[in-house]
C-alpha cells in the first residue's frame, strides 16, 4: 500500500502532536518550527502550552490545536467549556474535545449533544470530537458520530492514543457515517508511512501523530527507492 500511494503528500494532513506531560517550552517551539518548515496542518499541544505555540506560529500557516477534557473526557461540562474558552483566548483555533464516554454508554445522548454543541457555539472554533473508538462498539461509534455531527463538530477523531490507536476499519466507519459532511482525524499509534497512507486512503483528512517528521523521512526514503 505504501508504495502504491507514495505520491500522496502527507505533510498537509498532519497535526504535529506534543501531548506528553513532560513537554518543555523548548520542545513546543521545536514542534512549531517543524510544523512551519514542513507545512503541517497544525501543532497540537496541551492547554498550558497553547500561548507559547500561538506566539511562535503567529502569522504562520500551521494552526494551533489543543485538547479539551483530555484524556478521559470525564470532567464536567462547565470545566470543559471553560478550558475550551481559555484555550481560544490563548490563541487556539482548533479544539480536540473528548466526549463523555460514560454518558454515551448510559444512553444520555442529550447530555453528550449538549456538551459538544455548547463548546462549538460558545467558542466558534473548529471542534474535533475524540470518540475513543477502541472503547466503543460499532453501534456506539455510529451513534456518537451522529450526535457530534449534529452538535456542530467539524471533525470526528478516532482516539486519544491512551487506549489504543487508529484503525482503517474505524476510519471507514466514521467516513460512512459522515458522508463527507465533516472531516475525519485518525489519531493514535501512527508511526509508519504505511499506516499513514492506509488511513488517508480509508478516508482520514487529518492525522494526529508525534511522528510527523519521521513519516516524511520514511516517505523520502521510499521515493529514492522508486
Amino acid at each position: 500500500m505504501a508504495a502504491e500511494y507514495s505520491d500522496i503528500d502527507i505533510a498537509p494532513y498532519i497535526d504535529h502532536s506534543l501531548l506528553i506531560p513532560t513537554a518543555t517550552t523548548e520542545q513546543v517551539q521545536q514542534w512549531c518550527e517543524q510544523a512551519d518548515r514542513f507545512n503541517f496542518a497544525a501543532v497540537c499541544v496541551t492547554p498550558v502550552n497553547v500561548r507559547i505555540a500561538a506566539e511562535y506560529l503567529h502569522k504562520k500557516k500551521p494552526k494551533v490545536c489543543t485538547v479539551i477534557g483530555f484524556p478521559t473526557g470525564a470532567t464536567t461540562s462547565a470545566v470543559k467549556l471553560y478550558e475550551a474558552q481559555e484555550a481560544v483566548e490563548n490563541g487556539a483555533t482548533e479544539l480536540d474535545v473528548v466526549i463523555n464516554l460514560g454518558w454515551l454508554k448510559a444512553g444520555k445522548t442529550d447530555d453528550v449533544h449538549r456538551e459538544i454543541a455548547e463548546i462549538c457555539q460558545e467558542t466558534g472554533q473548529t471542534v474535533k470530537v475524540i470518540l475513543e473508538t477502541n472503547l466503543l462498539t460499532d453501534a456506539e461509534k455510529r451513534l456518537a458520530a451522529e450526535i457530534c455531527i449534529d452538535a456542530g463538530a467539524a471533525f470526528l477523531k478516532t482516539c486519544t492514543g491512551w487506549n489504543g490507536g487508529a484503525t482503517v476499519k474505524d476510519v471507514r466507519l466514521l467516513k460512512e457515517v459522515a458522508r463527507e459532511t465533516v472531516g475525519i482525524k485518525a489519531s493514535g499509534g501512527i508511526r509508519t508511512l504505511e499506516q499513514a497512507l492506509n488511513l488517508i486512503v480509508a478516508g482520514a483528512t487529518r492525522l494526529g501523530t508525534s511522528y510527523g517528521v519521521e513519516l516524511l523521512q520514511q516517505q523520502k526514503k521510499l521515493e529514492k527507492k522508486n
